[in-house]
């Protein structure tokens, strides 16, 4: 596996990716994070991936990691969806006439769900761990309501997100982790918040117009994002196919099955190929 760093630049953004290249590449995967994070929290994905010829090509969110932007804010959904599509472009440049899968965790499991809901697109497969269809807690009614407000007057503004980090894992190393990464922040803005609750929710009730292959993975103790949400649109759709983890929390690929957890993702890849 080699590394190599690369940058592009849209809405006057500076964006940061990353690309984990196979010895010998059979189909690549554009990976999109999620809420909060960056790029850099999957290497152990990445390696996992290459170890068997899929090759990773990661970036960072508008106000995320090494992005550039005020952090938690973004221009607007549309704009989200083009920077996807910027890296898949990245991709089919880098390994041309190789299948390109898209892989998104939890806010990145919500838009690469509407990016196969909303995008003409001629990927292989979708993966989408955790996504962000439905939350599992109910935000206070008066933020939603400022929220609403801001989005209006000052869509830039940026607030808490309200998650607790013991919920992302039973790891209690990978809390620890995530607690002390410096690239990590709870900043979100009503663009990254009330847009995603609304596209979530959109998703789910045009399940049936999915026509690309979408693997979803969820566990059942997650107290972020509700997993009957994700359970919902499968049952809706013919073409995506449902694994739950029981007890299983947020970060699926960083909780105590994740090695399963992988394997599986592994064994769906080489299964649409």
């Amino acid at each position: 596996m080699t590394h190599k760093e690369f940058n592009f630049n849209i809405y006057k953004t500076d964006f940061y990716g990353q690309i984990w290249e196979a010895e010998n590449t059979k189909a690549v995967v554009v990976l999109v994070h999620g809420m909060g994070e960056h790029s850099g929290r999957y290497n152990h994905v990445a390696e996992k991936l290459t170890k068997s010829d899929f090759s990773v090509i990661a970036f960072d969110h508008f106000g995320h990691g090494k992005t550039s932007g005020k952090r938690g804010h973004n221009p607007s959904f549309e704009a989200v969806l083009e920077s996807v599509t910027t890296t898949i472009n990245k991709a089919k440049k880098m390994f041309p006439n190789k299948p390109v899968f898209l892989y998104g965790h939890s806010m990145g499991g919500n838009v690469v769900v509407n990016y196969a809901l909303r995008i003409q697109n001629n990927l292989t497969g979708i993966i989408a761990t955790s996504p962000f269809l439905k939350l599992a807690f109910q935000p206070p009614a008066i933020k939603l309501a400022v929220g609403k407000l801001l989005q209006k007057i000052a869509p830039s503004l940026t607030m808490g997100n309200e998650l607790d980090a013991n919920d992302i894992s039973r790891e209690k190393n990978e809390v620890e982790k995530y607690i002390n990464d410096p690239l990590v922040h709870d900043k979100i803005s009503p663009n990254f918040s009330l847009t995603f609750i609304d596209s979530g929710k959109w998703a789910i009730e045009n399940a049936t117009i999915l026509k690309t292959p979408m693997y979803l993975l969820h566990g059942t103790d997650d107290k972020i994002i509700d997993y009957k949400g994700t359970q919902e649109f499968a049952n809706k759709s013919e073409n995506a196919t449902l694994k739950l983890y029981k007890g299983g929390y947020h970060e699926l690929h960083n909780d105590l099955c994740k090695e399963e957890m992988l394997a599986d993702v592994v064994s769906w890849l080489n299964s649409q190929l």
